[in-house]
C-alpha cells in the first residue's frame, strides 16, 4: 500500500479487452473528481487500529496508507462514506465539506 503514482492513459483496442468486472485501472488519475463532494471523511488517526479496511473498501482508491496510517486523497474522494461505514472502530467521521 503506497502513494498513487503517475499512470499512463489506458486505451482498449476493442470491447473484448475491457475487463469483465469493474476495477480501477488508474485512468482516474487524469480526472480529479473530488471537487463536487459535499461531505468528507475525517480520520482520527489516534483511534485507528491500522486494519486497512477503509483502504480496501474505498471505491475510488482515495485512501492511501502512509506510515501505516490511512490518509484521504481529497482530489479524488467523492464523499460516499463507505470508509466511515466499514471502519470497525468508527474512527472515520463524515463532516460537512469546508469551502
Amino acid at each position: 500500500m503506497s502513494k498513487k503514482k503517475d499512470a499512463a492513459k489506458i486505451i482498449f483496442e476493442s470491447e473484448k479487452d475491457v475487463p469483465i468486472m469493474p476495477m480501477s485501472l488508474g485512468s482516474m488519475l487524469f480526472n480529479k473528481t473530488g471537487s463536487w463532494r459535499n461531505i468528507r471523511p475525517e480520520i482520527r488517526t489516534a483511534d485507528c487500529i491500522r486494519c486497512g479496511i477503509c483502504w480496501k473498501f474505498c471505491p475510488d482508491m482515495s485512501i492511501l496508507v502512509e506510515e501505516e496510517l490511512p490518509v484521504v486523497d481529497y482530489d479524488f474522494c467523492k464523499g460516499c462514506g463507505i470508509c466511515a461505514e466499514e471502519c470497525p472502530v468508527k474512527c472515520i467521521e463524515m463532516a460537512e465539506e469546508r469551502k
